[in-house]
């Protein structure tokens, strides 16, 4: 999809320059996913001692191995 953006050339050209991109597009696109990465990450961790979870994997994973 082709998007116009006004992006300051300082800040375009030091993502290309951290995401090791010659391409605009392609450094923009590897900002965004780890953007996008970090703050499902937050969300989660936002979650800490909110969510009570019972440690039982190792009896799910005898159920998956018994069928």
């Amino acid at each position: 999809m082709r998007t116009t953006l006004n992006i300051d050339e300082c800040i375009l050209f030091e993502v290309m320059k951290l995401t090791d991109q010659k391409n605009r597009s392609e450094a923009i696109r590897m900002a965004l996913a780890s953007y996008l990465k970090q703050q499902r990450k937050n969300k989660i961790l936002a979650l800490r001692g909110k969510v009570n979870i019972i440690d039982n994997w190792r009896a799910l994973r005898a159920l998956e191995q018994a069928e």
